[in-house]
């Protein structure tokens, strides 16, 4: 007779949070990712010894007090790089990176950059209202050109950090995008992230009602979302719309929009594969911005959902394979020893 499996530990919403009042300004979408977050990590099975949340600085920073798991408040940017050293000294842990688009895009860029790029299975939450709110409303690194700002009255102009297109290039195993009014959608989303063995990165598009109000009302206003989101639904060809008559092609090495029907067939339509190893197509839709420019001819959609899902050999598991090989031709070796070794040197009185 078969050995049962072990059933996996389960939680409430309700022992995930802590006793601490949470101080966002009413309305801001992080209220929503915080709950979804809850709700994720009640079925993903780890019990909450084993869940950390570490964050910088920043609104989004605070997430770590509302938890009832352990965390970590640092400093300005290096999250990822805490993350990273908390996750290779505890592989036990399930780490969860908690940063906004002014921590992790300007000041932590490179530790995002190199936590990625090296697959430390840490996941790592980006939340992006494309403004500083906790310092008041200056443009961000995510800030698109043209907003106002108290740093940049006259319109921003500089050309924008694209999170996806950065999480790719740096070779991220898992990369995805979610809002945080669609609220089934980032449940989902954070549950695969949390399933993926290596770094995950999720972009979370997070309204901040102070500071930069609406700035992704295309995406989350029932009215207008059908026409400008694409859902990527692995397996499945990339359609859009209300009545779901657009679609993604291919026109040489570079992607249209068309009509089903009309341009073309079904058959023509790209399909969605997360988990092509080769990240170019996944570039291609992060490149995919909404348009505001009026009367623009078959605007792209912004696509949310899994990009990239791809299984590679992680950073403890590369590590953990180079000490086991040293250890097999020298020993284990003891810390003395190498105080000890032949380049230490006393340093004369």
């Amino acid at each position: 007779m078969a050995a049962s499996a072990t059933p996996l530990p389960t939680l409430t919403t309700k022992e995930l949070t802590s006793d601490q009042e949470v101080r966002w300004c009413p309305g801001c979408g992080d209220y929503s990712i915080l709950a979804q977050m809850r709700k994720a990590l009640t079925t993903v099975g780890v019990p909450r010894e084993k869940l950390a949340f570490v964050s910088g600085i920043g609104c989004s920073s605070r997430f770590p007090y509302y938890m009832n798991t352990y965390g970590f408040h640092t400093i300005h940017g290096r999250a990822p790089t805490f993350a990273t050293g908390l996750r290779l000294a505890n592989p036990d842990l399930q780490v969860w990176v908690v940063t906004g688009d002014g921590d992790g895009l300007s000041i932590g860029g490179n530790h995002l950059i190199h936590a990625l790029r090296r697959n430390v299975d840490i996941k790592v939450l980006l939340f992006n209202n494309e403004i500083y709110g906790l310092t008041k409303g200056q443009y961000s690194p995510a800030s698109r050109v043209g907003t106002s700002s108290k740093t940049s009255p006259g319109g921003s102009f500089e050309t924008p950090v694209r999170p996806l297109s950065l999480a790719l290039a740096a070779e991220a195993t898992f990369v995805a995008r979610t809002i945080d009014v669609d609220v089934q959608h980032m449940v989902a989303t954070f549950q695969k992230a949390a399933a993926h063995k290596g770094s995950a990165f999720v972009e979370i598009y997070q309204n901040c009602k102070i500071f930069n109000d609406g700035v992704f009302e295309y995406a989350t206003d029932k009215s207008v979302k059908a026409e400008n989101v694409l859902y990527l639904e692995h397996g499945k060809p990339m359609l859009f719309g209300k009545d779901r008559s657009k679609g993604i092609r291919m026109s040489g090495l570079k992607p249209e929009v068309v009509t089903v029907g009309k341009d073309c067939g079904l058959d023509d339509i790209l399909t969605h594969d997360e988990a092509a190893e080769d990240p170019t197509l996944a570039y291609l839709l992060s490149r995919f911005a909404h348009d505001e420019t009026p009367n623009v001819a078959n605007p792209f959609p912004e696509p949310v959902g899994v990009y990239r899902s791809v299984r590679k050999p992680t950073y403890e598991e590369q590590l953990e394979a180079r000490i086991t090989e040293a250890a097999a031709k020298k020993g284990k070796g003891k810390i003395e020893d190498l105080f000890k070794a032949e380049d230490v040197w006393t340093v004369a009185e």
